[in-house]
């Protein structure tokens, strides 16, 4: 038993909800939001957040970082930061 099915009532019984629950969505439409465009549709809308990396661009992020680390264990080995076991 949950609370979507069942309402409490005014002295807090639960009672069964008499029908489905009306569909928000009706309650959202606006024309400026594509209601009152042809067909009812949405317009479509850009995600200025949400901009792909190229494929190249992030090889190349990967390629230099895995470089970078390289760089560093060979810098470390070669100073004595870091030594090779007895």
């Amino acid at each position: 038993m949950t609370l979507q099915l069942h309402r409490p009532d005014e002295h807090g019984v639960l009672k069964p909800e008499p029908g489905p629950a009306p569909d928000y969505r009706e309650q959202l439409r606006s024309p400026r939001w594509g209601a009152a465009l042809r067909g009812g549709r949405m317009p479509a809308l850009s995600n200025p957040e949400m901009r792909p990396t190229s494929r190249v661009i992030a090889v190349l992020f990967w390629l230099g970082l895995a470089f970078a680390t390289f760089a560093l264990i060979v810098v470390g080995y070669g100073i004595g930061f870091w030594q090779f076991p007895a």
